[in-house]
Parts: C-alpha cells; structure tokens; sequence
C-alpha cells in the first residue's frame, strides 16, 4: 500500500524528521487560502499522485506570489499527469500540497528498502539528489551508498558514520545531524512495517540541517492488520480498480500488456506460467493469482476481471491441485463459463489431486472454446497459438458470404418479368398505333 506525499511527512513529524510546512488543498480556494496561511514569499505547489517524477511532468511548480499559487494550483488540480511511473494513461491529479519553499544548500538521495538477498533492512544514500534512483544505479552505481542494517542490533552509529563519510558529510555538527535523520528514519520503517521509504530530494541547507523535501512510502498489505492508522490513510482512487476489486474476492492481480490471460493458483507457478508463454513466443495480458480457494465464484470473477482487458484474446488456466482437488475446480471453470458466457478460448491444464478426473469432467462438459492441455508447455503452446489464429475474423466472413446468395437471387428473378413486360408493352403499343 502507497501513501501521498502529504501523508508521508504527517508520519515524519510524529518521529521529529525535519520537513518543510505544508498543507494540503482539494480545491484552488483552499490551495490560495493555505498558502497564505504558510506565509511565504516562496511556496511549492505539488501534485499528489502515487507516481514519481511529478516534477518532470509538470506536476510541481515554484509559485513567487499568490497570484502564481492560484495559476499553479488551477493548471495542476485535475489534469492527467504523466510521468515515467504513471505509465501512458497517467493519473488524475485530485490533491494538491501547498508547501513553504526551501533553502537549498545540496540534494541528496536517502531511502530504506528491504534488501530481499540480505534479509534485511538496507539503507541507501546518493549525492545525486533530486534525479531518479534507477538511473543513477545503472549509471553511476559507484555514487550509491548501501548501509545493511540487522534488525537484531538496530541502527547503531557506525551504521550513521559510514553514511555520512559516503556522501562526503565532513562538518562534526552536518555528521551529527545526518546520522540522527538516518535513525530516525529507521525507526519510522521498522515500527510502521514499511517496505519502502523513499526521500529524494534531502536537502542540506546553509545551516547543515537536513529536510525532507520529498517523501514516498509502500507498506507491507498482510501487515496492515496491525497498523489501523497506516490503513486509514488507504486512497482508492490511486490505486488499480480490477487490484482492488481482485482484492475482496481473495485475488491478486496485476494487468500486463499482452494478449493471454493467465489464471494461476500459486505466485511461483504464475511467474513460471508466465515465462513459458514468454518462451513460446506469446505475451501475458495479467498476473492472476486464485490462491487456494479456487471455487467457481472466484473462477468467475478472475474470467470477468482478465475479460474487462479487450487485448485478451485467449486465457490460460493453470491450476496445481495441492490444497484444492483438481475435479472440484474442473466444475468450477465449467459453471464459470457459463455465468460470465466466455467467447474466447480458454486452455486448461490442471495438475495434482484428482486430476485425471479433472480431464474427464472437462471433456465431458463439451463447452465451446474450451481447450484441454496436457501439461505446462503444452498449455502454454495451446494458448499462444488460440491467441495468434485469427478465429474471429473466420466467423466474421461466414455471415457475411451468406447473405449474397439470396439476394443475388432476387435481382436475378426480378430481371425476367421486367424484361417480359417491357417487350409485351412494346408489341401492344406498336399494334395500337398501327
């Protein structure tokens, strides 16, 4: 789960991390009426969307006057950002931050992640401040600095010292201060059970203190139980609508930009599943994870979600009956066609408890489109080549050729008593002049 910028410094403050002044504004009235309440001379009028690199699509502006906080705040406040995380179709711009303006001495870069192969927390830093993490790292990887930290011991002042050497931080009292941001930020991850903390820029200002002009976190879902504060802060107009909707029927999905959908119970078997469609030259059009509960009402639900994408041209069904019985699943894709009526192929492989069961169920079912795999790679071949046999437009050319019969008939009948009638009226005209 994301958060706004906003809300990100609110949890700043509850652990003394120095941030600039800043309220946040729904409408350009209430942007104008903040920032007078700020002060000024300078404010930032940032957008609020879950997508970095607002700055570089025109989503953060510096306002010198009032008169520019309302030009800013009415040119940003329901636009559609682009950025180079928000992808083509960008994010509607609902929220704006109205923050006090910096003295900006240096940018720099710190952030705490999870370091997946360490298993454990990793503290990351750059004197490349204000530019794109990814991009420094391939780059210029020399100029990130990574400080593993055991959660056993914590954050301890060696942790702090070789940080500060790292960016360069010679001054006793800038080491001092950087060294207390770093472990207080620490604290903030490992109490919140954030998976991301992200503050880009940090900036030194002449006095050597350290502000967080920026802030991003992600935090971990199963661990939202525990942090009802985190959890309310939730914004569901940020997030994918088919994730969410997934969600509350157990499922994890994630829309691609291919033309197979996948349904898979198992993140390692749809990662797999994925890769092999990859390998036979198709390309997934989502991650759909069922889980273990794999019943016909979360079958029909995954189809209806994976049918919303109008790319899908053929879906994959690649189920490991361990916890659930393959059979049982069998007749919950047979009554999953039949409520969501799925008019592209479907290939099914199942594997596991009862599967040869399974198969019969299947074949028996007789349902239109539906196609039985033997195994992973066949299934995955199956499905590439339902995706790439233009069916359609076979079925499309049927109706049409039918018909021209008919009424080529017609025009044919219609020509003979025409031309009877014709002759007929001459003969008689010809007689009746004579």
């Amino acid at each position: 789960m994301n958060i706004h910028e906003y809300q990100a410094k609110k949890i700043f403050g509850l652990y003394d991390i120095p941030t600039p002044k800043g309220i946040m504004a729904t409408t350009v009235a209430k942007a104008v009426e903040n920032a007078n309440k700020l002060g000024g001379p300078v404010w930032v009028v940032k957008a609020q969307i879950h997508a970095g690199g607002r700055g570089l699509g025109g989503g953060v502006k510096l306002a010198k006057s009032i008169k520019e906080v309302e030009k800013f705040s009415t040119e940003i406040l329901g636009m559609q950002l682009i950025t180079h995380q928000t992808g083509p179709e960008g994010k509607k711009v609902r929220k704006l931050y109205i923050e006090d303006g910096a003295d900006i001495k240096d940018e720099l870069y710190l952030g705490v992640v999870l370091d997946r192969k360490l298993e454990m927390p990793l503290i990351m830093a750059s004197t490349e401040g204000g530019m794109d993490i990814e991009t420094v790292a391939k780059k210029s990887p020399d100029k990130i600095i990574t400080v593993p930290v055991d959660p056993a011991i914590g954050f301890q002042g060696f942790h702090g010292r070789h940080l500060a050497f790292g960016l360069g931080i010679i001054d006793k009292v800038e080491q001092k201060n950087i060294i207390s941001f770093a472990s207080k930020l620490y604290k903030l991850y490992m109490e919140n059970d954030a998976e991301m903390i992200e503050i880009n820029p940090l900036v030194k200002t002449s006095s050597g203190e350290f502000l967080a002009l920026d802030g991003k976190m992600g935090f971990d879902n199963s661990a939202l139980y525990r942090q009802p504060n985190i959890e309310a802060m939730r914004d569901l107009s940020e997030e994918d609508q088919d994730e969410t909707e997934a969600a509350k029927y157990g499922l994890s999905y994630v829309a691609l930009d291919g033309e197979i959908g996948c349904m898979v119970n198992g993140a390692g078997l749809a990662m797999g599943t994925m890769d092999t469609i990859n390998h036979m030259g198709g390309t997934p059009a989502n991650f759909l994870d069922v889980g273990g509960s794999a019943s016909a009402e979360t079958v029909a639900k995954g189809f209806e979600i994976i049918l919303k994408n109008k790319k899908v041209k053929a879906i994959f069904v690649n189920i490991f009956g361990g916890i659930v019985r393959c059979d049982r699943i069998a007749n919950g894709i047979i009554e999953a066609t039949k409520i969501t009526k799925v008019n592209i192929p479907v290939i099914v492989r199942l594997d596991g408890t009862n599967a040869k069961e399974a198969s019969d169920i299947l074949s028996k079912a007789k349902i239109a489109n539906l196609i039985v795999a033997d195994d992973l790679g066949d299934g995955a071949k199956k499905a590439v080549k339902a995706a790439t046999t233009p069916k359609a437009k076979a079925k499309t050319t049927k109706p049409k050729a039918a018909p021209k019969k008919p009424v080529a008939k017609k025009t044919t009948t219609a020509k003979k008593p025409v031309a009877k009638k014709t002759t007929t009226t001459k003969k008689t005209t010809a007689k009746g002049d004579k």
